[in-house]
């Protein structure tokens, strides 16, 4: 199968990377003649340009631009593909995807594969990035079957966990899991720099060890990232966030009245609850 993706970054190049070694060959678009270089040099395609034209022959074309330019990119690829050509996008937020690209091309199917790490761009690509990630799909009642198909039958060689939704479901459910982790990561960091004593700030710094790692990670990761989950997913984040306030509030109140036994409760409540989030199929 012919495969466009359209942005070498790292969910485009590490796509590129895992369908070309299946057997597919693989065009890449970028703004950058030096991406473009780079993703042929590193097998993540077989050929790559700034020229959408490079997609006139693909049978499937992943979006993998930032939000903000996937508009604008669709509007000027459509002259240039056939009209049976399926379109795909990778953006961490489908309701506005949907709503804004489906009207464009009746072949698109919103996607999310839900994969990634603080590193962008092409040489943060790498080999089977998505292997046990969820694949998320969200099809509208008149996004067609056989392009659902073909979409879904890519994810899953790529060997993901895949789920079908709506739209507006998947935004509410990754404001939990994704966006707001995000945001809660990055005032973690906001607040440990706030430390006016500079000796007291330097020794945070000093012993900080898994437990910050693992909490600030994507606190540190790509800001224009960060952005877009803000403004194209809006409604829900705040939601998230309120929520999340009024249960931090409530921690609060419980540590200024030295309320240990309920703390305790929450605690086991916590350890208990997390599991259904991060133990996927047995493991």
């Amino acid at each position: 199968m012919n495969i466009g993706i359209v942005g070498l970054g790292l969910i485009g190049g590490s796509l590129g990377l895992d369908l070309r070694s299946r057997g597919h060959t693989v065009w890449g678009v970028s703004r950058s003649a030096q991406t473009c270089q780079r993703a042929i040099d590193r097998g993540a395609v077989d050929d790559a340009g700034v020229s959408l034209t490079l997609m006139q022959t693909a049978d499937v074309v992943f979006i993998c631009t930032p939000l903000a330019a996937m508009q604008a990119t669709v509007v000027a690829l459509i002259p240039h593909l056939a009209p049976t050509t399926v379109l795909t996008d990778v953006g961490s937020v489908k309701g506005w995807v949907v709503e804004t690209i489906a009207p464009l091309w009746p072949n698109f199917v919103g996607g999310h594969p839900m994969a990634g790490t603080a590193e962008s761009g092409i040489e943060a690509a790498q080999h089977d990035l998505f292997v046990g990630a969820a694949y998320v799909l969200t099809p509208t009642p008149t996004t067609p079957v056989a392009a659902v198909q073909q979409v879904e039958a890519l994810a899953r060689s790529l060997q993901t966990r895949i789920y079908h939704c709506q739209p507006d479901e998947h935004d509410r459910a990754v404001a939990w899991i994704s966006h707001l982790p995000v945001m809660t990561s990055a005032s973690l960091i906001a607040a440990c720099i706030s430390e006016p004593d500079e000796t007291v700030l330097n020794l945070a710094q000093a012993l900080a060890s898994s437990g910050f790692r693992d909490t600030s990670r994507v606190g540190g990761g790509n800001p224009e990232l960060g952005v877009m989950m803000a403004q194209y997913n809006q409604t829900a984040l705040v939601r998230s966030l309120h929520t999340y306030r009024n249960a931090l509030d409530q921690l609060i109140r419980q540590v200024e009245q030295a309320n240990w036994n309920e703390i305790e409760h929450c605690l086991k409540q916590t350890q208990q609850a997390r599991q259904g989030f991060v133990v996927k199929d047995g493991t």
